[in-house]
């Protein structure tokens, strides 16, 4: 079985505003390991349409000018990646994805049924709605060293506590901490 994974950069606060962490070469890597790791990755519509906004290999095949050479190894892992979509909303998809419309429950358990590395999930909403339903076995959290007062905070309204273990750490130079957890069962 699959395991079903959640990764998602904060600041100290606990706000995931993409737009207040820290970007550089060590965390795009530690990105791209993360979904290189995995086989698919399963987003919802609002995470789907940023991302390919961001990371689609232009049409002719090159990366725009302010991309950074460090940023590339990454927006080709996610440009290749294999991609699941949920949107009740969206009419049709592409970026080498599939639409997941129904029932969330039944169609994550058979996705993590089938054999291979496991699948990353990406999207607050989404990540929230796979946790109250007890989905996802692990969670990577990568803390920013800022505190930014304002904004959505990770997981806010959540139902019950999800207890976890902590089984892996990592510091980068930027003083960004990766923390890597498993669901206790």
């Amino acid at each position: 079985m699959r395991p079903l994974r959640f990764s998602i950069n904060v600041t100290l606060d606990g706000c995931y505003d993409h737009t207040v962490g820290l970007a550089d070469e060590d965390l795009h890597r530690n990105a791209m390991e993360y979904i290189a790791g995995c086989d698919a990755l399963l987003f919802g519509r609002v995470t789907y349409d940023m991302m390919l906004a961001a990371w689609r290999m232009p049409p002719n095949g090159i990366w725009p000018e302010w991309m950074p050479p460090w940023m590339q190894p990454f927006a080709k892992t996610i440009d290749a990646a294999r991609k699941y979509v949920v949107s009740s909303t969206l009419k049709e998809v592409d970026w080498n994805a599939e639409l997941v419309r129904g029932d969330l429950e039944k169609t994550v358990q058979q996705l993590k049924q089938q054999p291979g590395k496991g699948i990353g999930v990406g999207g607050v909403q989404l990540a929230m709605a796979l946790t109250e339903l007890g989905l996802i076995d692990e969670y990577q959290i990568v803390v920013h060293p800022r505190i930014v007062g304002r904004g959505p905070t990770l997981f806010a309204g959540l139902s019950k506590m999800v207890d976890l273990k902590l089984v892996g750490r990592q510091e980068f130079g930027s003083g960004a901490v990766a923390m890597r957890y498993e669901v206790k069962r």
